[in-house]
């Protein structure tokens, strides 16, 4: 009833998690089924260890919450002889989002995970910045966006998910531009410049004054994005941003998503997942709906 196709992968149901909300899944093992999930995205791996972003780094905000984390992590050394054997025995897609500050970190972190049996899939983050360029995300111009998927596909050869970001003019424009790069599916978006500011002490709440917006508050706008995207390209589309519920998900499902992940909820109820897939079940279910891949791209 809920099997779904990303490529070459496939889901028991479309629900995942957005990476840097789960950790590496284990962290969940106390209130997750994880081999009842369609997929898990473990957080952000780069080259090498990262100790984050200064404390503050979190914020509050109606609707939502800002983070600046700054992709604290052991790095892809550690992942790949520590972290993965403690977790390749899950039988679900444990999928690996891979960060960089240069393309040759992309490519260096993507060979490393192709080598791992048990992990079927990255997630590419180009939402990262690109310190030869001055700073720039990798992902908000399409030619910069196209040459590190076209590199990364060099070295890579199982599906390759490419995570797009919201902060540019034009998201159809990347999402084509990764698509002809060699892009297996997109996933969006990930989170939404913003900044929140602490009246009393009349400073940033964020040590790094801006930080990524997510949580119900940027739903529609991702809404809206993936219906774009769902209706520009042939590849898969996954959907992200500020889902809570079951009827969160069927939104994107229904605009053309063909899975969903989990962020922001994860933080306020650990279990949410499990309570989307039973809700998907249900909602099936009373409508007499035999397979959701009806029901996806009807909107």
């Amino acid at each position: 009833m809920l099997n779904v196709n990303i490529h070459n992968l496939k889901l028991k149901n479309p629900v995942m998690t957005a990476s840097g909300t789960f950790g590496y899944g284990e962290e969940f093992a106390d209130f997750v089924d994880l081999e009842r999930l369609g997929g898990f995205i473990v957080k952000g791996t780069t080259g090498n260890h990262r100790e984050g972003n200064p404390y503050p780094r979190m914020a509050e905000t109606p609707s939502g919450m800002l983070n600046a984390v700054g992709l604290q992590n052991g790095g892809v050394e550690k992942f790949c002889k520590e972290v993965y054997h403690r977790i390749k025995h899950l039988d679900t897609n444990i999928i690996v989002n891979v960060s960089g500050s240069s393309i040759e970190e992309y490519c260096d972190v993507a060979s490393q995970i192709n080598e791992l049996e048990k992990i079927p899939a990255i997630e590419l983050n180009i939402s990262c910045p690109n310190v030869k360029k001055g700073g720039m995300g990798f992902g908000t111009n399409p030619d910069m966006a196209a040459q590190v998927v076209s590199e990364v596909r060099k070295v890579y050869h199982k599906t390759l998910i490419v995570k797009l970001t919201p902060n540019v003019t034009s998201v159809v424009d990347i999402a084509k531009a990764v698509e002809d790069a060699g892009a297996d599916c997109v996933s969006l978006i990930n989170t939404m410049l913003g900044m929140a500011v602490d009246v009393e002490r009349q400073r940033p709440y964020l040590s790094t004054i801006t930080g990524g917006l997510s949580g119900p508050a940027v739903k529609p706008v991702a809404v809206r994005m993936v219906w774009q995207v769902a209706h520009a390209v042939q590849i898969p589309v996954i959907g992200l941003g500020g889902i809570a519920s079951a009827a969160d998900a069927l939104e994107f499902l229904m605009v053309g998503a063909k899975a969903i992940q989990v962020g922001t909820a994860n933080f306020i109820d650990p279990a949410i997942t499990m309570k989307i897939v039973d809700g998907l079940e249900d909602y099936c279910n009373r409508h007499g709906i035999k397979d959701i891949n009806d029901i996806i791209g009807i909107i």
